[in-house]
Formats: structure tokens, C-alpha cells, sequence
């Protein structure tokens, strides 16, 4: 999450109008919302009393006169360090409080009325799902209702995710995020204000082995299944010419669960592609394809001759990484990630261990660099999780209140007509982190290339490293 430079701005109120510093959210690059000083405050202090002072990292004091310029930066600083430090945070992170907060402010900043509306979610090879759902809608009450139309079973939910993209002029999808808990879905896509952006279903996890329980139902098998076709067919999977045949084949008898067997033995099987960049490996200035999935970022660069070389970097071997940016974001822009690649240049480095006594950073230059940090820290989790004995498997939670009001019509639709044809022009999602990026973006007044500790993503599945990894 990444604080913007204030601005001032002119308000009506009481007193016939006043100034205040305003201070702009920003989620991976795209405002999110703009909030006071004021209600962080307030945010703060219910936080306090929920969880106790102890818990809480420490929040910029009160001034009682006003602010100098210099002053007003430093807290701009100082509140974008609590707020990632929050987030940050499994118990103050995953809290309603905090996320209800910035659910209120993204609707207040959009000045979006709560009404019932008809949200176009796509499926991985294009075909469309309407739900009927309310503005103000979080991310899982939306997952919910794509879930009921398509008959997806609760105990599956948990499987996939709903995930921002754009579409490009060719027609392929470029990833923006995986939608978190603290956002409000149609506000998140319709406050970009283009129709180039949209909202993807897709599978939400790295490891082939979770396929056997989505595989279990007709319609995960379905989802899968198309997923998955959509991948072959747009090249992000690695197919011979016998495999294709043999999968050809197996599509024309409709054996959905044998197709994806065979498909889970080819290279990139459930990878991430991202849009072509370079990196400084194994050369400066090295244009390469990055590919995220199975616990690594693959490399792939043309060499003279049309030679094809990849380069495979497993996370368990990266003792951190950190995402840093040569210009600031514009203040108070509603700028869109993928636009402006001339003013901000995002860079993800990794210090990789090449052998057993030697550390190395290797750098790759994109506009998605914080999406493939977030894929980075997701494939950690999930790492971590399998190791801890733990399961992705996740029953729908629930509310307090019960769950919000869907339409009869809404509920009966079932599953079967959506998903017989995977439409090759579409391009599908990825699996991304639960948690926001803890990176922060440097600005060009920043002299050293050296990222501090806050900057820095430290990778708890190195400390387990064996000899055998090597």
C-alpha cells in the first residue's frame, strides 16, 4: 500500500469553508481512496481499544499548530509506515475494522451510492457471468454470488479468487491485482473509468496437487478445465506436438479429467505469463518473458539463432526481494497500472543463492513488478501452509449479519452453459497474494539504490534450506 504526496484541497463546511490535507491511498500503484488525518486517527484509536496499545506500531502525534511543508511530508511518511505495518500485520491486517475502514473510504472518495447493480465477471477463457450485487459489495460477497450462480460448491470457494485486469489493444489480459477483502469490486472497476478493465475468475492457489479437489465436482472440474484450455491455446503452457495431439484428442472425447492429467506433466502447467520486459540476467538489458508457478520465476529469452533459454529461480532459494521505482506516482492522479510506463519505472530485484556460498541480485524491469512481488510472497504462503501440515480448503465464512439479500433468479442459474467453450481471444488470471505488497515505491528524490529494511520482502521458507535445495 503506498501513500501518495498530500494535497490540499478545499472543503464547505460548517465554518463556510476550509482546507485540509488530504492524503491518497494508493493500492499497487491505482488511488484507492482519500483520507484525513483525522480518521486514521479515529482508525487508530479503535484499533487501540480492540487489540490494546501493545500491538499497535506507533501513530504520528497531534499537532496543535499548522504544519510546515517539511512537517506535512513527514507525516505523510510516518502514516504511510503505520499503515503498511498494520497491514502487514496477520491480527490488525485481516481485521474487519481496518478493512471496513477502507471499504467506507473507497466508497466516500468514488462518491458511489449503494444500489443493486449487474456486475459482468469473465471466466478464464472469456464467457461472461452477470450477478446481480449491491455497490457496496466486498470482494467475498461478490465471490459468493459468482459462486451461486455457477453452482460452485461453498467447501470450493476458497480455491478461487476474483483478480483486476486490463485488456489490451491485441485483445490479451494484462494482471492488475487479486481483488483483497478491503475493497468493493464494482467501485474498484468502474472507478478506473474505462472498459478496458475487468474482472476475472481463475483459480487461486500454485500447487498442481490441489487440482484432485476441484476436480472432485463437475463444475470446479468445468472451471478448471477451461482454465486450463485457455492456457494451452494462448502458449503460456509448453506443448509438443505429440502433447497437443494427444490433447486434441482428448478434447474431442470430452475427457475433461484425463486432459488435465497429461496437462499437469507439461512445463508452465498453472503459470502466471507476464507481459515482456527485461531483466539483468543473464545480461544487462536482457529482454525476457517471466513466468510465475510450481514455486519459481521462470525465465525465458530468444537467443541468436531463435535458440529459446530459460532460467529457473525457485523462491526457496531467495533470501528476499524488494520492488523500488525511479519517479513517484503522480499526486492525486487516478493513474492506471500499465499506462505511463515513460514516467514510472518499476523494478523487482531478488537476492537468489546461485551455489552454496554465493548470494546474487538479479533484477527484472516491468511495469508488473509488484504483481510478480505478490506472487512471489503467495507462493511462500501457500509453501508454508502445505509445510505446516495446514490446507487451503476453506468453508464460506459467514457474516454476523448473515448474508446479504440475492435475487431468486440470481440463485437458480446453474452452471453447464457457461463453460462448454473456451474462447482462445481471452486471456485468464493468476493466483495472487491474500495480502497486499509490502513494498513501498521510491521516489526519485531517493539518491541510493539500496532499499531500507521496510523495502526489503524476507523470505521465511530460505531459513529452511537444506542442502538437498542446492
Amino acid at each position: 500500500m503506498h501513500f501518495s504526496i498530500p494535497e490540499t484541497e478545499s472543503r464547505s463546511g460548517d465554518s463556510g469553508g476550509s482546507a485540509y490535507v488530504a492524503y491518497n491511498i494508493h493500492v499497487n500503484g491505482v488511488l484507492h481512496c482519500r483520507v484525513r488525518y483525522s480518521q486514521l486517527l479515529g482508525l487508530h484509536e479503535q484499533l487501540r481499544k480492540e487489540y490494546g496499545a501493545n500491538v499497535l506500531p506507533a501513530f504520528p502525534p497531534k499537532k496543535l499548530f499548522s504544519l510546515t511543508p517539511a512537517e506535512v511530508e513527514q507525516r505523510r511518511e510516518q502514516l504511510e509506515k503505520y499503515m503498511q505495518a498494520v497491514r502487514q500485520d496477520p491480527l490488525l491486517g485481516s481485521s474487519e475494522t481496518f478493512n471496513s475502514f477502507l471499504r467506507r473510504a473507497q466508497q466516500e472518495t468514488q462518491q458511489v451510492p449503494t444500489e443493486e447493480v449487474s456486475l459482468e465477471v469473465l471466466l478464464s477463457n472469456g464467457q461472461k457471468v452477470l450477478v446481480n450485487v449491491l455497490t457496496s459489495d466486498q470482494t467475498e460477497d461478490v465471490l459468493e454470488a459468482v459462486a451461486a450462480k455457477l453452482d460452485l460448491p461453498d467447501d470450493l470457494i476458497g480455491y478461487f479468487s476474483l483478480f483486476l485486469v486490463r485488456e489490451k489493444e491485441d485483445g490479451a489480459f494484462s494482471f492488475v491485482r487479486k481483488l483483497q477483502e478491503f475493497e468493493l469490486p464494482y467501485v474498484s472497476v468502474t472507478s478506473l473509468r474505462s472498459k478496458e478493465y475487468k474482472i476475472v475468475l481463475r483459480k487461486s492457489y500454485w500447487d498442481s496437487a490441489y487440482d484432485d479437489d476441484v476436480m472432485e465436482n463437475r463444475v470446479g472440474l468445468n472451471l478448471l478445465y477451461a482454465q486450463t484450455v485457455s492456457d494451452i491455446e494462448r502458449g503460456w503452457i509448453l506443448v509438443t506436438k505429440e502433447q497437443h495431439r494427444q490433447l486434441k484428442s482428448l478434447q474431442e472425447k470430452v475427457s475433461k479429467k484425463e486432459f488435465l492429467r497429461l496437462a499437469q506433466t507439461l512445463r508452465h502447467y498453472g503459470y502466471l505469463r507476464f507481459d515482456a520486459c527485461v531483466a539483468d540476467f543473464p545480461e544487462k538489458d536482457c529482454p525476457v518473458a517471466v513466468s510465475a508457478g510450481n514455486s519459481e520465476l521462470s525465465l525465458q529469452l530468444r537467443l541468436p539463432g531463435q535458440q529459446l533459454r530459460e532460467g529457473s529461480f525457485r523462491v526457496t532459494r531467495m533470501r528476499c526481494w524488494r520492488v523500488t521505482s525511479s519517479v513517484p506516482l503522480p499526486s492525486g492522479s487516478m493513474s492506471s497500472p500499465g499506462r505511463g510506463r515513460g514516467e514510472v519505472r518499476l523494478e523487482l530485484a531478488f537476492e537468489y543463492l546461485m551455489s552454496k556460498d554465493r548470494l546474487q541480485w538479479v533484477t527484472i524491469t516491468s511495469p508488473q513488478a509488484i504483481m510478480m512481488s505478490i506472487c512471489l510472497q503467495s507462493m511462500v504462503d501457500e509453501l508454508m501452509v502445505k509445510k505446516s501440515g495446514g490446507s487451503i480448503r476453506k468453508m464460506l465464512r459467514r457474516r454476523v449479519g448473515g448474508t446479504l439479500r440475492r435475487s431468486d433468479s440470481q440463485q437458480a442459474v446453474k452452471s453447464p452453459p457457461l463453460l462448454e467453450s473456451p474462447d482462445a481471444t481471452r486471456e485468464s488470471m493468476v493466483k495472487l497474494s491474500s495480502k497486499l505488497s509490502a513494498v513501498s515505491l521510491r521516489g526519485i528524490g531517493s539518491p541510493s539504490t539500496d532499499a531500507s529494511a521496510s523495502d526489503v520482502h524476507g523470505n521465511f521458507a530460505f531459513e529452511g534450506i537444506g542442502d538437498e535445495d542446492l
